[in-house]
């Protein structure tokens, strides 16, 4: 039977995974999530039922338009299949539905904050503020830490970050501040220094790689949100 419900809520992740593939793309640059419909960016051909299936889809194109012949990106496929595999830990990882519940949400919510600051060096209100509401919301409910914990992380993580923010002069940014709140309402206070120290750790060490593969210099801003959600689904997973 747990068998069984893990190959559904990895089937979940694919599917969703297809859909924040969307918000990734379309957030940052203030479009529909609805409206219209996925198409090829190249041809604007509207994408069938057939060429909407998480993965699969890909493979049977080779990783093409089937109109224009356009490359599709592998990040796509990707995408699904991270969120997929990640569900499927959440699920492994929780005891109770509820539990389970705020697993996915929190998982979601730093997969794509990583991903969109990544890309785009943003970290998004429209995420990070109904993040540390639903933090507080599930503690509330019983389903992470305690109520007070979690809203002693927000406070923390909040704090601390501004006042990182205010000596770094503009090295960090609101949004790193707000991403710590909402970090700090899922895991609490304790997490919220072990995510920082862990962040800063992946952070340089990331930094250090990305500069070399991207042939930039040292004053190039590199995105803190992706060392933050590392560092935030190692200490859900083993603190």
């Amino acid at each position: 039977m747990e068998l069984v419900l893990g190959l559904w809520i990895f089937l979940l992740g694919l599917v969703l995974g297809s859909f924040y593939n969307v918000v990734i793309y379309r957030l940052p640059r203030g479009l529909s999530l609805i409206s219209p419909g996925s198409s090829c960016p190249n041809c604007k051909h509207r994408l069938g039922a057939n060429e909407l299936i998480p993965v699969l889809s890909f493979l049977w194109q080779r990783g093409v338009c089937k109109k224009c012949g356009t490359r599709i990106s592998w990040r796509y496929p990707l995408i699904e299949l991270l969120t997929g595999f990640g569900f499927l830990a959440i699920f492994w990882h929780s005891s109770q539905g509820g539990e389970l519940l705020a697993g996915l949400v929190f998982f979601s919510l730093l997969l794509l904050l990583a991903l969109i600051d990544l890309e785009h060096k943003l970290l998004l209100n429209v995420l990070t503020i109904p993040g540390v509401f639903l933090g507080l919301l599930f503690a509330l409910l019983g389903w992470t830490s305690p109520f007070w914990i979690s809203v002693l992380g927000a406070v923390v993580g909040f704090l601390l970050m501004f006042a990182i923010a205010l000596i770094s002069r503009g090295g960090m940014g609101m949004g790193d501040v707000k991403f710590m709140a909402m970090i700090g309402a899922f895991l609490g206070w304790k997490g919220v220094f072990y995510v920082l120290f862990g962040a800063s750790l992946v952070g340089s060490i990331g930094g250090l790689l990305y500069l070399y593969l991207t042939k930039q210099d040292r004053k190039t801003p590199i995105p803190f949100g992706p060392s933050m959600a590392l560092a935030a689904l190692i200490v859900y997973f083993f603190f």
